[in-house]
């Protein structure tokens, strides 16, 4: 096969639906049996990753830089420049040293975490089905190229634009790209250039995707060649805020509030008293650094890496760290009974001819039916493939008419001993529409109105046992090659196909920890009422108001959300009204998780708080959930659930620490600095005290979680943080000042002031970690073994850092052991009162 250089990529993609097929075949080099391996191998080294980002994550150099983005460490940098020749320069290279040190410990623990996410993404990466040789091979979406022939089915993500080659019924939902409502029909063939996006059926796009049929098509362009990539470069579209970042954000306006007010005020007041401006500049720069919680998008980093792993050894995999947060606020979790509160292994109970009695014709016409089906693998035609198996060696399919969410009806032309018949199976009332006789079971006919009445009570009568009950027609055709949906009028209805799935064993029980959890189950399901009420009765749920699609319907948004909350049970539902219940819920005040796995659930998961889906569901749906579970298991969702809750848990405790222990030193050096005749710490000292200080605290991803802290769902709650923050702030300056009183009155120098201040700044913040982690008293909670750890560490370093050759350099002196044990009595006093201040605490303000 001829290699194609760099010069010789096709730039004619942009009207290839203008171009025969052997044309654009030999354009691109390539043959109906797709490219070989080596040459595959080749053009992805040319045309790059199928990826509408060019790169996969953030470069090493670009995410070092980003942990220096923040306003005030660039500002504090340029003044740090400055002091090189207006000041001391071996104050500002430490500063420097100090600054770069906090940075790559943010790159070193971000680039962890983004890492092991990569790992974890690739578990859950689309596959598409393309020939390598003339062999079908499964691979990677991303490794797509130009030339490749790709097959697909119902459920498929369109991987790049494509020419279609050969289809049979293939309808495409293209809302994403045109806003197509419906989906559009697909055929082979060549049209005018100046045809319209919208209009040119014989092109695929890149982001749709297969709702029926099947297809082989010739990948012309990919990633951002296509026509979704070109719009994804004119139009940056920014996904929807999420709970946890409207936390984050609120939050950093709090911190952005305090610190300029900080900033500004001991500025002005310290260049009143005379003060070099300089320094007092950069002590208030260094204000700001101390009380912002530097490393804060690092913590969150860590901690939410952190619960994606965990959560992945649950078999739940995280595709968006944000949504870990939404995951554990979630506190209604709406979801399908199929697969996930049943075993989800469907079974044919029997074949009943119209007077309930077991029929072999209906048998054998449901095996032909689901024998030749092919639009996509379901478990209603394995279950009939499973049930009884025929000889079909005197029949041969014809034609189909994939089964679409609009008809619910799967035709098959077969031909069985030379006679064309079309076979019809799908939902009773859809079935019934297309029939105007019924079959006797001595193969007499009657009008389908004289017995209307008779199989909508055999209906009811199976579904009140719990059966899902699909029906089955025929009629004879002209030999014909091919069908559509006009022919599907003038059927016979034979009989009906009764299907069950048995209620897992352990359901209940985990429907039980949901509601400990705080979490209320709605099942939302196209089962009919009765089918749906037996069911839920077996699964052990107590009995519920059913609300119903027709129902729905006829109900307004504002009634309909009056109404969701007091409903647990939505039966005959059609796929647009699970996307209206969920919105319902969500206008409400709840946050709603979705869990699904066909194409009908893709607009929910798209609504929902937190879309979930499993491993083993159609690519459109699997690509649209944030969460994606290995298992169809309820089971694995409560860990899940657990999980995230403890990564929430885990980052609140770094903002508690990070804002009481840094707001209180920051507003002590601040009231400090008003009445010493000197800076009380300079402001390299202040950045290592905030080093120092936060360096325990990256360990808090591991740290052990109270059960009161996963047992319900939790929100940021920005004034209870304020609340915490001030008043634990305030109990730290109040040790602050005393640790002054104190120095003043010993009458100590300069340098032992301010290394006496910083040890007892820094011993008590790492110390304090033990309080403010838990509600409970700290003796009454285990913490992490990692946290108590680096804690210790960092006690230690810190108490010996003025007795080490650099003290000199940092401007420190050693302390006489008389002073040492008066600043070790300080902080005991400081941890006990902060203990008893807690109590309190929690005792007046709720969270």
């Amino acid at each position: 096969m001829k290699n194609v250089s760099k010069s010789d990529k096709p730039e004619t993609h942009n009207a290839f639906w203008n171009t025969p097929a052997e044309q654009q075949l030999k354009q691109l080099a390539t043959t109906v049996q797709g490219l070989s391996n080596e040459e595959a191998n080749q053009r992805i080294k040319r045309y790059g990753a199928n990826r509408l980002n060019n790169k996969k994550q953030t470069g090493n150099l670009r995410l070092f830089l980003a942990q220096f983005k923040s306003s005030i460490i660039l500002i504090l940098l340029f003044a740090t420049g400055l002091s090189f020749y207006l000041h001391d320069r071996l104050d500002a290279a430490i500063i420097l040293t100090i600054v770069l040190i906090s940075g790559l410990l943010g790159f070193w623990q971000e680039k962890g975490a983004a890492s092991a996410i990569e790992k974890l993404l690739e578990i859950v990466q689309i596959k598409v089905s393309v020939l390598r040789g003339g062999i079908a091979t499964e691979i990677a979406a991303e490794s797509l190229i130009p030339g490749d022939i790709i097959l697909l089915k119902a459920g498929d993500i369109i991987p790049g634009d494509c020419l279609i080659l050969e289809s049979d019924n293939l309808f495409i939902d293209e809302a994403i790209l045109t806003g197509e409502t419906y989906p559009v029909e697909k055929l082979p063939g060549v049209l005018p250039t100046e045809t319209a996006l919208s209009q040119r059926t014989n092109a695929l796009w890149m982001g749709t995707h297969v709702q029926s049929g099947a297809a082989t098509a010739l990948v012309v362009a990919t990633g951002q060649t296509t026509e979704f990539g070109k719009l994804s470069l004119r139009i940056k579209l920014k996904a929807p805020e999420t709970e946890f970042e409207r936390g984050i954000r609120r939050f950093g306006y709090l911190l952005m509030e305090i610190t300029l007010t900080l900033v500004m005020l001991i500025f002005a007041v310290n260049v009143y008293l005379e003060k070099a401006v300089l320094d007092s500049f950069l002590f208030a720069l260094a204000l700001a650094v101390g009380l912002t919680p530097q490393l804060l998008p690092a913590i969150i980093s860590i901690n939410l890496a952190h619960g994606a792993k965990r959560m992945a050894e649950q078999k739940v995999i995280v595709k968006q760290l944000a949504s870990i947060e939404n995951f554990g606020s979630m506190n209604v979790l709406c979801s399908d009974k199929t697969g996930t509160l049943t075993e989800g292994t469907v079974h044919l109970h029997d074949a009943f001819d119209l007077s309930g009695n077991a029929s072999d014709k209906v048998s054998f016409y449901a095996y032909l039916n689901s024998a030749y089906e092919t639009g996509f693998s379901n478990p209603i035609d394995e279950a009939i493939r499973q049930y009884r198996q025929f000889d079909l060696k005197d029949c041969k399919k014809l034609a189909e008419i994939p089964y679409d969410f609009y008809r619910k009806r799967l035709s098959l032309l077969v031909s069985k001993q030379g006679e064309s018949i079309l076979i019809t199976k799908g939902a009773l009332t859809n079935v019934l529409a297309a029939c105007s006789e019924v079959e006797n079971a001595d193969g007499t006919l009657m009008p389908i109105e004289s017995v209307r009445d008779q199989i909508q009570q055999r209906y009811e009568d199976f579904s009140r046992q719990g059966f899902r009950t699909l029906g089955l027609a025929y009629k004879p055709m002209d030999s014909k090659a091919r069908i559509d949906k006009t022919d599907e009028t003038g059927m016979r209805f034979l009989g009906f196909l009764l299907f069950f799935d048995p209620p897992k064993a352990d359901c209940a029980e985990t429907i039980k920890q949901l509601r400990e959890l705080g979490v209320t189950l709605k099942i939302i399901t196209g089962d009919n009422r009765l089918v749906a009420a037996t069911v839920s009765k077996q699964l052990g749920l107590a009995e519920h108001e059913i609300l119903t699609g027709p129902e729905i319907e006829k109900m307004s948004g504002s009634a309909l959300i009056n109404k969701v909350a007091n409903v647990d049970l939505f039966a005959e539902v059609e796929p647009n009204q699970k996307e209206r219940i969920i919105i319902a819920l969500k206008k409400a005040g709840f946050v709603v998780g979705y869990m699904g796995d066909g194409i009908n659930d893709v607009s929910a998961l798209h609504a929902a708080d937190v879309g979930i889906s499993v491993e083993s569901a159609a690519d459109i749906a699997k690509e649209t959930a944030e969460i994606v579970l290995l298992e169809k298991d309820l089971a694995v969702l409560v860990q899940g659930v657990r999980e995230g809750r403890i990564t929430f848990a885990n980052t609140l405790k770094y903002v508690f620490m990070a804002t009481s222990s840094n707001f209180g030193n920051m507003f002590s050096m601040a009231g400090a600095s008003l009445f010493l005749p000197f800076l009380p710490l300079l402001p390299k000292q202040i950045l290592l005290t905030n080093l120092l200080t936060d360096f325990p605290e990256m360990t808090i991803a591991s740290d052990n979680v109270d059960a009161d802290m996963v047992s319900q769902p939790r929100r940021w709650d920005i004034k209870f943080i304020r609340k915490f923050m001030i008043t634990f702030g305030f109990v730290s300056s109040l040790f602050d000042f005393m640790t002054f009183g104190l120095l003043l009155w010993l009458d100590v120098s300069v340098e032992q002031f301010r290394t006496a201040w910083f040890l007892e700044s820094v011993v008590s913040a790492a110390l304090i970690v033990f309080v403010v982690r838990s509600s409970k008293p700290f003796f009454a909670t285990r913490p992490g073994k990692y946290l108590v750890a680096a804690t210790l560490t960092i006690v230690a370093v810190t108490v010996a850092l003025p007795y080490t050759p650099i003290a000199p350099l940092i401007g420190f002196e050693p302390l006489p052991l008389r002073l040492l044990g008066l600043l070790g009595v300080i902080v005991m006093l400081y941890i006990s009162t902060a203990e008893i201040a807690k109590h309190i605490f929690y005792r007046l303000v709720k969270m």
